[in-house]
């Protein structure tokens, strides 16, 4: 059944890249137009899972697959490979890394480690893909760099560098506040990693608090919220809060 399913959905594009019958906007379409897309979707899952709505993930993973069946008909079509060798490429390096499943290895090896050395001729940050939202970037680079012992022994170290850096953003003139901001923000990404928390999702989170706070602020106060004092937001705030909102 999901072989049917995807030949059909394999078909689809086919049709839809034709040429001569298919449709314009698919047609014109490349690999770095269809990008954006790809990203936009990977999120869209990521929310539906979050949000817990079972039937959205079904139709937001068939959004994602789509992309790689478009991206790969492209491909497909300027001779480089096909979505059978992406599926195959996928396979063979699900098998490879798991030898302790697949192999005769009776360990389980390390995922990391086994990655660097597919990638024995580059450095230990290559390969961090900079598509990657700037929080979770910044945790996998220093995931990267604390493999070769560029790390802090402990939360202690990256604690006091927020300290160190927080400093640095008060002093820091207009010409260079951004950059300072940024350290301060790699620095707080960094704390987080030693005492166990995804950045990334810590703040998808904090900003799904935020929102739900702020909008039963304004179901409270009705059309007439903007034009309340500050003190009287930050009340409702208080009381939304309170209310476990």
């Amino acid at each position: 059944m999901a072989e049917e399913g995807l030949a059909r959905l394999l078909a689809i594009m086919a049709r839809l890249r034709d040429p001569e019958h298919g449709c314009d906007w698919d047609v014109a379409q490349r690999w770095e137009t269809i990008a954006p897309y790809t990203i936009e979707e990977a999120y869209e899952v990521a929310d539906a899972i979050e949000r817990g709505d079972v039937d959205d993930v079904r139709d937001e993973l068939g959004d994602l697959l789509l992309q790689v069946v478009f991206q790969s008909r492209i491909a497909e079509e300027n001779g480089h490979f096909t979505f059978d060798d992406v599926a195959c490429s996928i396979a063979d390096k699900m098998e490879r890394r798991h030898p302790h499943i697949f192999g005769e290895s009776a360990t389980r090896p390390d995922w990391e480690a086994m990655k660097a050395a597919e990638r024995p001729d580059g450095g230990a940050l290559d390969g961090v893909a900079l598509g990657l939202p700037a929080l979770q970037r910044a945790e996998k680079l220093q995931r990267r760099a604390a493999r070769v012992g560029f790390d802090w022994p402990d939360a202690s170290g990256p604690r006091a560098k927020i300290d160190e850096e927080l400093a640095e953003v008060d002093a820091a003139p207009p010409d260079t506040l951004a950059e300072e901001v940024g350290d301060l923000l790699f620095s707080v990404v960094n704390w987080a990693r030693h005492r166990g928390v995804d950045g990334e999702q810590a703040l998808r989170s904090a900003n799904a608090k935020f929102e739900r706070r702020f909008a039963a602020m304004e179901r409270i106060a009705g059309t007439g919220f903007a034009a309340l004092t500050l003190d009287q937001k930050e009340a409702l705030w208080g009381q939304v809060k309170q209310a476990g909102a």
